[in-house]
């Protein structure tokens, strides 16, 4: 930077032009290294005829799969395009679906005179999951394009387990009381949430490799989705009440359902949609769809118009100047490439 400013100030005029590369540079190195995310467009989703209804998972196509309940009982249900499915395995007195695959399987738990199952439903043909040597319940909770399956299985104790073609792996956190694996993407990476000493926190599994996800000033996080893109959504609890969250590489958005008391993110697709669960202060409870709305970045915008003044300060200097200048009489042509690309 010293060379750079010593040979600018050796041009008749050129004070002004170092000024505004200082201020550029300034500028660049000022802001965030994430946009803030935009605003998102929230629809709400009620099967007809519920009295309350979840959206707890969404896959690439916007297909939409939960539970509601009714009058007459606990079914889950597809939405496809605002087409409402009920899903209720045989014999079930209860059925909610949590997670749904590009090539439209679908994960969740059933209850019957047995107890507690989970399932997969692919085409309407449900196969029963219970993970080996458990009697106190399975809960198959997300899956991902390979059909890998991730959930909860009982001891009495709660562990989080992965089911891959039939061969169950459980999943615990070092040191946790309990473990719960909630969503799956593409490469294998696992979300959840566990339990230790501290408190209630969120996890990111990626080949065993445990990192916590805590989203601050929370006293309790519990991570519940996650996309192919590794954007990681759930809800957590602070001083204010319990919301959901979005976390892209570590850059926390919170997402409040406007009017709602409570909300809790529960799936996201790899468009960037949302599916959840709100409430209203009545205890009523809703599903919804968050639409990101998509914006140019700060930081592209603060580039163009930088880059634009320096443009027309340059051109000031050498009208002024007379001085025909080339690259090579000024630094190398690398250097003034490698300055455009930032």
């Amino acid at each position: 930077m010293k060379v750079v400013s010593s040979l600018l100030l050796r041009w008749p005029g050129c004070s002004s032009l170092f000024a505004t590369v200082v201020l550029i540079i300034g500028l660049v190195f000022a802001l965030p290294a994430s946009a803030p995310a935009a605003s998102s467009t929230f629809t709400t989703i009620d099967v007809p005829g519920a009295f309350s209804t979840s959206a707890l998972g969404i896959n690439a196509m916007g297909q939409i799969v939960g539970g509601f309940n009714t009058a007459t009982g606990a079914p889950g249900f597809l939405d496809t395009g605002g087409v409402f499915t009920t899903i209720s395995v045989p014999g079930a007195s209860t059925t909610a679906a949590f997670g749904i695959n590009g090539t439209g399987q679908i994960v969740g738990l059933f209850n019957n005179a047995t107890g507690e199952h989970g399932f997969l439903d692919t085409g309407s043909v449900f196969t029963t999951i219970d993970v080996p040597g458990t009697s106190f319940g399975t809960q198959a909770l997300g899956i991902n394009a390979t059909g890998q399956i991730v959930g909860l299985f009982f001891t009495p104790e709660t562990h989080g387990f992965l089911d891959t073609g039939g061969v169950f792996t459980p999943i615990d956190v070092a040191g946790a009381s309990f473990t719960v694996a909630s969503g799956i993407n593409a490469t294998g990476q696992i979300v959840g949430e566990f339990e230790n000493a501290t408190g209630r926190h969120g996890f990111l599994d990626t080949g065993g490799v445990f990192s916590t996800i805590d989203v601050p000033g929370a006293f309790r996080t519990e991570a519940v989705g996650i996309n192919d893109t590794g954007q990681i959504v759930g809800g957590f609890s602070n001083a204010t009440g319990g919301h959901g969250f979005l976390d892209t590489g570590g850059l926390f958005t919170t997402i409040d359902v406007p009017g709602a008391s409570t909300t809790q993110a529960r799936g996201i697709n790899a468009m960037g949609q949302i599916v959840g669960i709100f409430f209203e202060a009545t205890g009523a409870s809703h599903g919804f769809l968050a639409a990101p709305a998509a914006v140019p970045a700060p930081n592209t915008l603060l580039l163009l118009g930088t880059g634009l003044a320096f443009g027309a300060a340059w051109k000031r200097i050498r009208r002024r100047s007379g001085l025909d200048w080339k690259p090579s009489a000024f630094a190398p042509r690398s250097f003034l490439q490698n300055t455009k690309s930032d």
